[in-house]
């Protein structure tokens, strides 16, 4: 008959053990491996701790090894398991994520999850686990754009220093055109929203036209300077240059941080913009109109007041903008710029082109 090896104590083991065998508030299964070790440490056969404790003798086999391997640490923790074996050998896991990354199905520009799965002649729930397990969603796609402006560096710099660090006695005026915006008629009116069932407007819609809205958004307290007008060529940015002209303290320098369109390098714009030696044209990088927060504010208006409007004639248009913009300038809100140039850059250089 097999022997065990004898279970010796310590005296701050057995302690431990007695306060665990005989402890109120000890969950069930440390009482009890705790009483295994108790009669061991008597010189009790396994047989008889199994009989008495009325558990199977394996079980006293386990936490017998357990503890001469571990001691008490060993009887707080639950004895290892094996586990289930994986259906899905580590080859072909690492086929699903090859073929997802560095490839594509002959009549699809990514795989979906069937299609994958025929291609790995897998059940679906594998290649779903296994995306999920490695973060790959194939079906999304996210849009960028890097700015191959040979001096983006410098105009970065220069946009973000006005942001952060504005000159003193004049005023920073974020300029930009929203051109095209369309007057729409929807051809049904508006069905207002309900419980449990949003607005609803139809799909197809009537044209009236356009206008442009120029717009020079105040970095110091977010007023707005805004006008419509039917086109944006140089003659109306240099009208509403006049305009920010006479709608500004004649005291002050302004500098405006404009696009790199052609209608603001226009030699009119330039011969004009010598006439007014208080203006000061600052050119974001190309493919960058991120870095001009008037854009932010387009999207505000776009949102709240122009994309769900329906509208008879360019006129009523026209009319909703300057409402917009006259209830904006009531209560303006001002927009901050908090990127510096380095944290800029460090984005930049993270991006990574596969």
């Amino acid at each position: 008959m097999n022997i065990s090896k004898r279970i010796v104590l310590t005296t701050e083991e057995q302690s431990t053990i007695d306060r665990w065998s005989h402890g109120k508030s000890i969950p069930l299964r440390l009482v009890q491996r705790a009483q295994i070790i108790q009669l061991a440490a008597q010189s009790f056969y396994n047989h008889d701790i199994a009989e008495q404790l009325n558990i199977s003798r394996p079980t006293v086999q386990l936490w017998r090894e357990r503890f001469l391997s571990l001691r008490l640490i060993g009887l707080e923790k639950d004895a290892p398991r094996p586990g289930r074996f994986p259906k899905i050998l580590h080859k072909k896991v690492t086929a699903i994520v090859n073929a997802t990354l560095h490839t594509t199905p002959p009549d699809a520009t990514h795989w979906s999850v069937r299609s994958m799965a025929k291609f790995q002649n897998v059940s679906r729930m594998t290649v779903q686990r296994i995306w999920k397990q490695y973060n790959l969603k194939p079906h999304l796609i996210k849009k960028f754009k890097l700015s191959h402006d040979k001096q983006f560096l410098e105009k970065l710099y220069d946009i973000v220093g006005l942001y952060l660090n504005p000159p003193d006695k004049a005023i920073v005026l974020s300029v930009d055109e929203k051109s095209q915006i369309q007057a729409l008629e929807r051809t049904q009116p508006l069905l207002p929203l309900r419980c449990g069932i949003p607005a609803r407007q139809t799909h197809d819609y009537y044209r009236h036209g356009t206008t442009t809205l120029f717009a020079a958004l105040n970095m110091l307290d977010g007023t707005v300077i805004g006008d419509c007008m039917p086109r944006h060529r140089h003659q109306e940015f240099i009208r509403f240059l006049q305009i920010i002209d006479v709608k500004t303290p004649t005291d002050l320098d302004l500098y405006l941080i404009v696009d790199n369109y052609g209608t603001h390098k226009h030699p009119q714009v330039v011969r004009w913009l010598k006439r007014h030696p208080r203006f000061h044209l600052h050119f974001t990088p190309t493919s960058s109109s991120w870095v001009n927060m008037v854009e932010r504010w387009f999207a505000e208006i776009s949102r709240k007041r122009i994309r769900r409007g329906s509208f008879k004639n360019v006129k009523e248009l026209i009319m909703v903008i300057k409402k917009y913009i006259d209830s904006h300038n009531q209560n303006p809100k001002v927009f901050v710029w908090t990127a510096s140039f380095e944290s800029i850059m460090r984005k930049i250089s993270n991006v990574k082109i596969c």
